[in-house]
């Protein structure tokens, strides 16, 4: 059996921002009917679960003012800029898999992030300059059990942070049987984007 097909009868952009768009779209549903739904636009984006040798993963503390708090998360950032270890982190890696990829609320938006898998993990040379939210950001190491207990625990709630820690763990368990290189095609992957 095929899916049903929702076709855009129309599609009206209601604001584009510096990395957001937002649009209204116009959807046939399967019963004819026509319904109105507002998508949020995003460029998608790149996370990294970095393993350190010892077996503790890296983590950012920062400030995310949608929420008002500060959150754990893994080193993140958008498809513009090659290098999210290094910029937020000042950490190279010298292997590098696939370990996912996630719609973060594919209710509302269309973001895609793909999350890596960072091993061989040393300090760079060169310095990372930091702003905005990033001024106040704390880079913190954890044993990969102890983060999985704090996303077990709800200490631990960004979304790429939560599916990346509990799919290394698998990973792990699973001998990194399951991992994908990390140069795999993705359907958010717009041709410029690198670990």
């Amino acid at each position: 059996m095929s899916e049903p097909h929702y076709p855009v009868v129309a599609s009206t952009p209601i604001y584009h921002g510096r990395i957001l768009s937002v649009r209204k779209d116009d959807v046939r549903m399967s019963d004819g009917v026509v319904a109105v739904r507002e998508v949020v636009e995003h460029p998608g984006a790149v996370a990294v679960v970095a393993l350190h040798d010892d077996g503790q993963v890296v983590l950012v503390h920062q400030y995310r003012h949608p929420v008002g708090m500060f959150l754990y998360e893994l080193p993140a950032g958008l498809l513009d800029v090659p290098g999210e270890l290094f910029e937020e982190t000042g950490l190279v890696a010298a292997d590098w898999s696939v370990l996912l990829d996630i719609f973060t609320s594919p209710g509302m938006t269309d973001e895609l992030i793909r999350i890596y898998l960072a091993r061989g993990i040393s300090e760079s040379v060169d310095r990372f300059q930091p702003e905005a939210e990033e001024i106040t950001m704390t880079v913190v190491r954890l044993p990969l059990a102890d983060a999985l207990g704090r996303v077990q625990s709800g200490r631990i709630t960004n979304a790429a942070a939560v599916a990346g820690i509990c799919a290394a763990a698998l990973a792990r368990d699973a001998e990194w049987r399951p991992l994908r290189p990390a140069d795999v095609s993705w359907p958010g992957d717009p041709g410029r984007a690198s670990p």
